[in-house]
């Protein structure tokens, strides 16, 4: 679900132009020995901002005094290569680090707001900077350094001062001064004056592994003896403000077991430490209740998920999706290992391992993995590049096929191996470092607009956004040949109003109408809407009133209308707001009152609205439009309260109503008669109510599928995603066949089910099938080489975008081979004849078809060749080919039919024809039978056919082939097409290198080229046996002795006719009688 886009921003802590800073620390006044850091605040111009900081504390107490440290000891520090990345946690602010500074940066616009460069007294005492770490809420930083110590800085900031402020051009325009009025008021506008400023060096004695920086403590793994120790950030009310635990103790392993790395993830208030015999655990703190037991205290208890069998399968690198429940392992052997946090207590089985897009060897080693906010995206840096995948293991974009010279030579070193990397923007961008490079690159990111809103219209309209715009897909009510042409004009690019994107950057949401004419964004605060076909912006003109609320659990369209789950002031809300009115508080159309948060809100139906909130309950409204004031009226709900542990696990619900109740019930009791599709933690659960004797409602649970990325159920979209154009009612005179199974009568795909499980596309043409059978049916699997973005049923393609970002022919993708086999094989040719006439409308259905034909004659063909090579006898399935032919017979025109089989010649070699042929009538017959039907081209592919066969057989009967080439020519001169004629008489200059059967049949179809002098004065024609093949004129065309284009005439080059001219002479009789059927 994530693209690369575009070109990396590129920054540098001072580059050109911009000013050093400086260390002067005797201009302050202060000789104090023991100062040790100086800091800088960075703006726009010039600041005397080195001062001398605190005395260290603590550890720091016992140095000795030293000279003050001079100008030229860290005069390069902004030189030095970038050696460590840390992001807050608000994502607003980051820092790095090199050997010697700290340099602290503001996230947008991307500068840096403080700097510090160590001295050289504390360079030596403390060692070079090794990792940087900052407290959740930004106001500390940590530095880990090479000899064991941790330096501590306070970050302050001052709101009341600026040093820098974006300002808007003041003219007469009211669309500027709107924006000037925006740019004056909001805060993301500035940098902020920030300091930092040192508070004091912590020593840890045993050596540091790794340290993480939590909200009441830091957590440090020690090296000898292997151990944790807990410091805390304010000492407790009994004063200690440290605890420490052996490693043995807590993981029972040997004293000789250290860790190597450890990750702490939030959301899932998980732990996760790789140990040095290549273990990974998942670790908990210890309730603070053990305490007060008898027996000693643990600080942790863990259990083991990862444990290498092999060499080669260590953990070295670990990555969590709290969103997903997933632990990423990556191990020494290069693999990367996901699996599947199901609860605290030891139960993490391995769920899947990762395609790498290059070997061990290409990559080089792993330096750092990292799940994106959403979860849905894993990037991976690598000592020679980078890659990606999603969530469930689909390949995405990568840096290895990239070549390394000109990337070196462009000075683009973020290709060619990364040391470091994090996510900011919601996942908008990624911050990346090099190895030995003092520059950071951010990377534009395009996702689809799913993984922030889960809508069925997203999913339709395949809508992408980005940091700065949005791009929509335009080309479902296009022609067919350009839905699939790939071209930059089928989509539409909008960016965002800079005043909205300013304030109130990243956008976390977006979401399209179901007829695709407007788009809804909606960042920190407020939202704002777009029409495609104006190409105007609508935003709140009170910059209160946007600020006042914030979109929380997701946004749809009801036509012009947009509904939105809002929070504001603590409460939460449903509201309604028309696209043709201004935005502001007096423009809402309704609102509706809700307990709790919204998890999920999206329509279903005509006018029904499904909206799922944190208290584990499904309000079911309709929307009533039928009065002057569209309201949202509540005609029931559902409390799933023991069947969804976990309401904000839940991505997306969908119901399925019975057909008779969608149609005739009453709203009020769908409730108890729909089927309810829930994605939770990339389970699709399907739920299905009964009744109890009691009468109560209860629901039947069943999960149909894991690792599921999104899932499409069509009937959501049948408004705009598959209209009307083929009679849906049966043939005045059906088939026997197709009166005997009337079930798959109208199957259409309409209430087909789709999901995407990271690896394929797999669909149940009917959702009907998964309600009504006890176990789950085995769906259509549709492999792609590409992620889907969508699936453009009436089209009957699914369009992708390349992991590469670039464009190719077959951006978009025809599913119609795989339809319709599936249903050959399961059900059977009435029910592929009535999936067909939905599609036979299409201009490339033919296409379609010809691609089937040629996947099951490969697969005919392996299968024999296996069956010839195995040395006993096997069992083999019934052929489908046979099958598939008499399909395309009964499924098309003739001519259609005669030129798909004969194009499928044309691509495939000569082995495959004698496959091909045992289930067809001789192409003798299909020769003749296109000659019936005035189809000359397609009778000139099976022309090529009959000579290869020929000549395979040895039979030696040229004389047959010149004269099907003599009917053909005939027929095409009588039509004037002279570049058929010109292909059939280099194909007979190929059989016959003289040229005397070209002569033959020039002279027998009564073409006669105009007599011209000859050397010795005479003329000479076609007829002279001393003419040259050279000098041989006819059809208008000069027909020179030449190879022959094999790729017009044959598609092998085991195709060679026979270039002895004997061999193609024919007796004077036969040419007699020939003659003579051509004057009857």
């Amino acid at each position: 679900m994530y693209w690369p886009n575009g070109v990396p921003r590129v920054y540098a802590v001072n580059g050109p132009n911009i000013a050093h800073v400086s260390d002067d620390v005797n201009r302050q006044g202060n000789s104090n020995p023991l100062a040790e850091e100086q800091s800088s605040t960075d703006s726009q111009e010039p600041t005397d901002g080195a001062r001398e900081r605190e005395n260290p504390e603590g550890r720091g107490d016992d140095l000795k005094p030293e000279q003050p440290p001079s100008q030229e000891d860290a005069s390069h520090w902004e030189q030095e290569a970038i050696g460590g990345l840390c992001v807050s946690r608000s994502g607003h602010m980051f820092a790095t680090i090199t050997e010697s500074s700290i340099s602290l940066w503001q996230t947008r616009p991307t500068a840096v707001v403080a700097a510090v460069a160590r001295s050289a007294y504390s360079m030596t005492t403390y060692g070079p900077n090794v990792a940087v770490l900052m407290h959740p809420d930004s106001t500390i930083l940590v530095v880990q350094t090479l000899n064991g110590y941790l330096l501590t800085y306070s970050v302050a900031s001052d709101p009341a001062t600026r040093v820098y402020q974006q300002r808007f051009d003041h003219s007469t325009h009211p669309r500027r001064q709107q924006l000037a009025h925006f740019s004056a008021v909001e805060e993301a506008n500035v940098v902020g004056d920030i300091s930092i400023r040192f508070r004091m060096a912590i020593k840890i004695e045993s050596g540091i592994v790794k340290a993480l920086a939590l909200d009441q403590e830091l957590i440090v793994a020690t090296v000898k003896p292997p151990a944790i120790q807990c410091i805390r950030w304010a000492p407790e009310a009994s004063g200690t403000q440290t605890k420490s635990e052996l490693l043995t103790r807590i993981l029972n392993v040997p004293k000789k077991v250290s860790l190597v790395d450890m990750v702490y993830d939030r959301a899932m208030n998980l732990l996760i430490w790789l140990t040095s015999n290549g273990q990974a655990y998942a670790v908990q703190r210890a309730p603070g209740g053990q305490e007060e037991s008898e027996a000693p205290k643990k600080l942790f208890h863990g259990h083991c998920f990862h444990d290498p069998k092999s060499d080669g399968e260590e953990a070295l690198k670990v990555a969590v999706n709290a969103r997903f429940s997933l632990l990423t392992v990556s191990c020494a052997n290069g693999e990367v290992l996901v699996y599947t946090a199901k609860d605290y207590t030891g139960n993490v089985p391995l769920s899947q391992k990762l395609d790498l897009p290059a070997s061990p060897s290409s990559t080089g080693a792993l330096t750092f993995m990292n799940y994106s906010p959403d979860g849905y995206c894993l990037f991976a840096g690598y000592e020679n590049g980078w890659t990606t995948w999603s969530v469930f293991g689909k390949p995405g974009g990568n840096s290895f096929f990239v070549d390394p010279n000109l990337a070196t030579s462009n000075g683009e070193n973020w290709l060619t191996g990364v040391s470091n990397g994090s996510w900011i923007g919601g996942g908008s961008d990624i911050i990346l470092s090099a190895r030995n490079d003092r520059r950071l690159w951010i990377l534009e990111t395009a996702r689809s607009a799913l993984t922030g809103c889960f809508s069925a219209a997203n999913l339709a309209r395949g809508l992408l956004q980005t940091g700065t715009e949005f791009i929509l897909y335009r080309g479902h009510d296009l022609p067919d040949l350009m839905t699939i042409s790939g071209k930059d004009s089928l989509w539409h690019h909008a960016q965002y109003p800079p005043a909205y994107l300013h304030s109130q950057w990243p956008i976390r949401s977006c979401v399209v109408s179901q007829d695709g004419r407007y788009v809804a964004i909606a960042g920190r605060r407020g939202l704002a809407h777009y029409s495609i076909n104006s190409g105007r912006w609508k935003v709140f003109e009170d910059s209160k009133v946007e600020n006042s609320f914030a979109v929380r659990g997701g946004m749809c369209w009801y036509g012009h209308i947009l509904i939105a789950a809002v929070e504001s002031d603590g409460s939460y809300e449903l509201r309604l707001y028309s696209r043709e009115d201004a935005l502001t508080n007096s423009s809402i159309m309704h609102i509706e009152y809700l307990p709790s948060p919204v998890v999920f809100i999206g329509p279903s139906g005509e006018d029904s609205l499904l909206v799922y909130t944190y208290d584990n309950i499904l309000y079911h409204y309709i929307i009533n439009s039928m009065q002057t004031q569209i309201t949202l009226v509540p005609v029931g709900q559902i409390a799933f309260n023991g069947i969804v542990r976990a309401p904000t696990r839940v991505r997306a619900i969908s119901w399925v109503l019975p057909e008779d109740q969608m149609r005739n019930g009453d709203p009020s009791q769908d409730v108890k008669v729909a089927s309810v599709l829930l994605l939770v933690d990339g389970n699709l659960v399907l739920l299905q109510p009964t009744v109890t004797e009691s009468g109560d409602l209860k629901y039947d649970m069943r999960v149909i599928s894991h690792d599921v990325e999104y899932y499409i159920l069509m009937r959501d979209q049948l408004s705009f995603n598959f209209s009307s154009q083929v009679d849906e009612s049966l043939p005045s005179s059906p088939s026997a066949e197709m009166a005997l199974e009337p079930s798959y009568s109208s199957l259409s795909l309409r209430d087909s089910l789709w999901m995407f499980r990271g690896k394929d596309l797999l669909a149940w043409n009917d959702v009907q099938d998964i309600l009504q059978q006890e176990t789950v049916p085995t769906p259509l699997n549709i492999p792609l080489d590409f992620y889907p973005l969508s699936v453009i049923l009436n089209k009957g393609v699914v369009l992708g975008v390349e992991s590469e970002m670039t464009q190719r022919r077959d951006v978009t993708f025809t599913s119609l081979k795989f339809a319709i086999r599936y249903c050959l094989v399961h059900l059977g040719t009435p029910a592929a004849l009535s999936l067909c006439r939905h599609f036979s409308h299409l201009s490339y259905f033919a296409h379609g078809l010809e691609i089937l034909l040629h996947h099951v004659l490969d697969d005919e063909v392996d299968n024999e060749s296996r069956a010839n090579k195995a040395d006993g006898p096997i069992i083999r399935e019934e052929p489908l080919l046979p099958t598939v032919i008499a399909f395309l017979q009964a499924s098309l025109p003739t001519p259609e039919y005669l030129d798909i089989v004969v194009q499928c010649t044309r691509k495939t070699e000569l082995r495959f024809w004698r496959t091909l042929f045992t289930y067809l009538p001789p192409p003798k017959v299909l020769f003749e039978q296109a000659l019936r039907l005035d189809a000359l081209k397609t009778a000139v592919g099976y022309l090529l056919v009959l000579q290869a066969f020929e000549d395979e057989e040895e039979l030696g009967h040229d004389g047959h082939i010149e004269e099907y080439v003599v009917r053909l020519i005939g027929l095409a001169s009588q039509k004037a097409d002279w570049e058929l004629c010109g292909e059939l008489a280099r194909f007979l200059i190929a059989l016959d290198s003289s040229g005397e059967m070209l002569r033959r049949a020039i002279g027998r179809v009564g073409l006669r080229p105009s007599p011209r002098p000859s050397p010795n004065g005479g003329h000479s024609g076609l007829g002279s046996r001393t003419a040259s093949a050279a000098s041989v004129r006819g059809l208008g065309l000069s027909l020179p002795v030449r190879t022959p284009s094999w790729s017009s005439l044959s598609p092998t080059s085991s195709l060679s006719p026979r270039l002895n001219g004997r061999d193609g002479e024919v007796s004077d009789e036969y040419a007699r009688s020939v003659d003579s059927r051509e004057g009857s």
